[in-house]
C-alpha cells in the first residue's frame, strides 16, 4: 500500500528510548507527544516526519520492509537481526555514531568457576564440561547469532538458551552455565555472582540512525527530511565540548594577531580565528585603535591551554560561552548517503 507519510521509528521501551528523546531534543529536534499512551507523535522542527514507537525487533524488520523510513536503534539489535534469516540488503546505517547507549555484549561466567578471564580459558572450562557430562557448553542470551558467531570464532563447542527474561539468574537456576549479555556498569552481575570475561566482548553498542534505501531513492521528500535531520545531529555532534571564546587584543593588523594565534597549537579555531576592530569609547578611529576583538572555538579539554595562550600573546577580557550546533556547509553523513543510494 502506497503511503505519503514519513516515518521516524523510536525504541518503546529501555534506556534507548529515553536517551533517543534527550538527544533528539538536544538536537533541537524534540518530540511532542500529547499522551504517554499514544504511539505517535509529531516533531515540530521536521513538520513532515511522524515518530512511531515500536520495539527494537520490529524496527528493524519495519526498515528492512519499507513500512518505515528512518529509525533509531541499538546497533546490537541492528547486527543481531542482519546476522538472523531476515533480509537486511534494504537498511542503510546513516549515522553510526550517535553516542547515546552505549553498553557491551559480554561472555559472563559464574564467579564459583574462579578466576576465568580469557577465552582461552572458558574454551578449557567447555572441553572440560563436554568430557565430563558429555554436553556442549550451555549460554543463555537473548542474542543468539551474534553470541553464537563469537563462540565459534573461538573454537567453542556450544549450546545456546534462548532466553526473553532475566538472564542473570540462569546459571544459579541450572537451565545454562554462563550467559551473554548486555553490561552498563557490570553492577548487575555482580550482585548475582557473575564475572566478566576479560576479553569477552562480543560487541560494544551505541544507538544509530538508520533508514530503507529504497524509501531514499525513490521518495525525494524523504532524501530532503532526512539531509534535515542529520544536519541538525551532525550539528549538535560536532558542538559537543566546544565553546565559543572572545578575547580583546592589540595588535598592528588584523593579519598580524592571525599570525600569531595561528603560530599557537590551541587557538588556531576551526578554520582560523575571526578578527574585527574595537571602536574605542571616545570616538578614536578603529585603525587608530590598534584594538581587535578576535573569536575562536575551543574545544573544554583545551581550555585552560588555549586561555595561557591568548594571554601570552596579549589577549584580554575573554569571554567563554557553550556552543550548542556548528553547522558545516554539508553534512558529511549526507554525502556518504548520497553515495551509498547512487551505488
Amino acid at each position: 500500500m502506497e503511503r505519503d507519510d514519513i516515518r521516524l521509528a523510536i525504541p518503546s521501551n529501555g534506556r534507548l528510548e529515553k536517551d533517543a528523546l534527550q538527544f533528539m531534543t538536544a538536537c533541537g529536534l524534540a518530540v511532542h507527544r500529547r499522551d504517554q499512551r499514544q504511539y505517535t507523535a509529531t516533531i515540530p522542527a521536521l513538520p513532515g516526519l511522524t515518530a512511531v514507537w515500536q520495539r527494537q525487533n520490529d524496527i528493524v524488520r519495519g526498515i528492512a520492509m519499507g513500512s518505515l523510513d528512518l529509525a533509531i536503534v541499538g546497533q546490537d539489535a541492528l547486527e543481531e537481526r542482519s546476522l538472523g534469516n531476515m533480509p537486511t540488503e534494504s537498511i542503510l546505517v546513516l549515522h553510526d555514531a550517535l553516542d547515546i547507549s552505549h553498553c557491551e555484549l559480554y561472555l559472563a561466567v559464574p564467579q564459583t568457576w574462579g578466576r576465568i578471564s580469557s577465552m582461552e580459558q572458558l574454551a578449557q572450562t567447555a572441553r572440560e564440561i563436554e568430557e565430563q557430562e558429555d554436553r556442549p557448553l550451555r549460554v543463555a542470551t537473548k542474542f543468539p547469532n551474534l553470541t553464537g558467531r563469537f563462540l565459534t570464532q573461538h573454537g567453542i563447542n556450544h549450546e545456546l538458551v534462548k532466553a526473553d527474561g532475566t538472564l542473570e539468574i540462569a546459571p544459579s537456576l541450572g537451565y545454562a552455565d554462563m550467559i551473554a549479555d548486555l553490561v552498563s556498569t557490570g553492577t548487575t552481575l555482580r550482585a548475582n555472582q557473575l564475572q566478566q570475561i576479560e576479553d569477552g566482548l562480543i560487541i560494544h553498542s551505541q544507538g544509530v540512525l538508520i533508514g530503507n534505501r529504497r524509501v531514499l531513492q525513490e521518495r525525494p521528500e524523504v532524501l530532503a527530511i532526512t539531509r534535515d535531520l542529520l544536519e541538525f545531529i551532525e550539528a549538535y555532534l560536532r558542538a559537543q565540548n566546544c565553546y565559543s571564546v572572545v578575547a580583546n587584543m592589540r595588535g598592528e593588523s588584523p593579519e598580524a594577531i592571525s599570525r600569531a594565534m595561528i603560530d599557537q597549537p590551541h587557538i588556531r579555531g576551526l578554520q582560523g580565528p575571526t578578527i574585527s576592530p574595537v571602536v574605542p569609547h571616545n570616538g578614536t578611529a578603529a585603525g587608530a585603535s590598534n584594538w581587535y576583538a578576535v573569536q575562536i572555538v575551543v574545544k573544554k579539554d583545551e581550555m585552560s591551554a588555549a586561555i595561557r595562550e591568548l594571554r601570552a600573546i596579549g589577549g584580554s577580557g575573554v569571554i567563554v560561552t557553550p556552543v550548542r550546533y556548528i553547522f558545516e556547509e554539508e553534512p558529511e553523513r549526507y554525502q556518504a548517503m548520497i553515495k551509498a543510494i547512487s551505488n
